[in-house]
């Protein structure tokens, strides 16, 4: 008798519950959550790193975040089609295999140009577990159960994201390559058991990658982050900002011939034509334009206006996290109640009100409980109700495209944080004149982008397809 990891998952949902799915949701669960811990911990880090490579200039340190999110935003889309073509085990296990070697190289790494590429190899690896480890979990869930993982899924990475300012500042304490080795454990159980555990789902595996197609959507991706991502640094009118963005336009264009013309392009006109996707993708980027500024703003507003350590600013932004995880359980109930279209845009509506609170609450209090609390569980609450139902949207495109789906919600997600973090950056101006203005300005804009995911989100009706 074969086990679930020596046969062939086939792609269409299963009628009956698969009886590993649990487990393997749980290692695929790990990846996760490291891939997205390893963006928000290095944050915090910027200063230990800027005492330890004193020769380098902020700029140089600057790109130990940037390659990350730039990398992973790249090579999210391409990733998640060749795990769909070669098999989604082997795409995970090599992807599991190579982030914790790239986190040794980080965490070992003797100088900033090697902690640099080993921060690129590091990203190259989370490109290729975040679709392929959701493309592993659903098609052994039964379709009823997709809101549940769904709601499971979103509280792991939101708790990665969250609390990644909060595990780098208690791991700071013994110092910043410890933010890097804490993963090398985790990959290797989820390495071990992946073995074991996780199916061996496959498509149509005589297909030949589009490589030029990929390389084109690396090129246009990384063009345009890097853009969002160093303009405040550069200028906006620079001659590297102005080049990256040209470069990016003409690359997108040349993208956008090369799937018209193509038998059979690494992103399918499937995914581009449908209405649905389309409009959870839209949603998902106005939601983190919102979400990753907001994020930077409290860990800035702490430290800043109210003189709070970075270990003390890191650990008060947990309630976001910790309201996410205690009502993410629920999202599942709550969609099949009242449907993905409100749950989606209450979640657009709810991050908003929370940065109207602290707009307001700011200008009468210096209270953490009074101020920050309130904001920051119903920006968890947000996550917990948004963040299912879009993501669920990979579910409505052909089975095969899973993986590219959600890596397609993935790109949009690193790139709009990118840009809502360039964004929050050019409002809040210098650390050395920036005034209580500057921050209720940063706010106002959260609540703008919030707004916009909600209205993204009223359009977004699956249960009409």
């Amino acid at each position: 008798m074969t086990t679930t990891s020596e046969r062939t998952i086939p792609v269409s949902q299963p009628d009956t519950a698969e009886p590993r799915r649990w487990r393997v949701l749980a290692i695929a669960g790990i990846a996760q959550f490291l891939a997205i811990l390893d963006l928000f911990a290095v944050i915090v880090a910027f200063p230990a790193l800027q005492r330890s490579f004193e020769d380098a200039s902020t700029g140089m340190v600057s790109w130990t975040l940037n390659a990350y999110t730039i990398v992973m935003a790249a090579l999210l889309v391409p990733a998640g089609r060749f795990a769909d073509d070669t098999g989604r085990k082997r795409g995970f296990l090599l992807g599991i295999a190579l982030f914790g070697l790239a986190s040794i190289a980080c965490g070992l790494a003797p100088n900033l140009t090697v902690l640099i590429a080993a921060r690129v190899l590091q990203a190259a690896a989370a490109a290729l577990l975040i679709p392929t480890g959701l493309g592993l979990v659903l098609p052994v869930f039964p379709k009823r159960e997709h809101a549940t993982v769904m709601g499971i899924w979103t509280a792991i990475a939101s708790a990665g994201g969250a609390s990644g300012p909060v595990i780098g500042g208690l791991l700071l304490q013994a110092g910043w390559r410890w933010i890097f080795l804490l993963n090398v454990p985790f990959t290797v159980v989820a390495f071990a058991f992946g073995l074991k555990v996780l199916p061996d789902i496959r498509h149509r595996v005589n297909r030949r990658l589009d490589l030029l197609g990929a390389a084109l959507i690396l090129g246009a991706t990384a063009g345009f982050t890097t853009v969002f991502v160093q303009a405040t640094d550069w200028g906006y009118t620079a001659p590297g900002t102005l080049g990256c963005l040209a470069a990016a336009i003409v690359l997108t264009a040349l993208f956008v011939r090369h799937v018209r013309r193509h038998p059979d392009p690494v992103v399918s006109p499937t995914i581009l034509r449908h209405k649905l996707f389309r409009t959870a993708t839209l949603g998902v980027f106005c939601y983190y334009l919102a979400f990753a500024a907001m994020i930077l703003e409290a860990t800035l507003f702490m430290t800043e206006q109210w003189h709070y350590s970075v270990l003390q600013a890191s650990l008060g932004v947990a309630a976001t996290p910790i309201s996410c995880l205690v009502m993410s359980p629920f999202s599942g109930r709550f969609v099949a109640r009242f449907g993905a279209r409100t749950s989606a845009a209450l979640g657009g509506a709810t991050i908003a009100l929370g940065c109207a609170w602290w707009v307001v609450a700011s200008g009468f209090s210096k209270s953490y409980a009074v101020v920050m609390i309130p904001g920051a569980l119903l920006a968890g609450a947000s996550t917990a109700l948004l963040q299912p139902p879009l993501f669920g949207a990979s579910t409505l495109l052909p089975e095969d495209q899973i993986s590219l789906g959600s890596g397609t919600l993935m790109m949009a997600r690193q790139t709009s944080s990118a840009l809502g973090v360039a964004i929050l950056t050019a409002i809040l101006g210098s650390a050395a004149t920036r005034t209580m203005t500057e921050f209720r300005a940063g706010w106002l804009y959260m609540v703008v982008a919030g707004l916009a995911a909600m209205v993204a989100a009223l359009a977004y009706r699956p249960d009409r397809a």
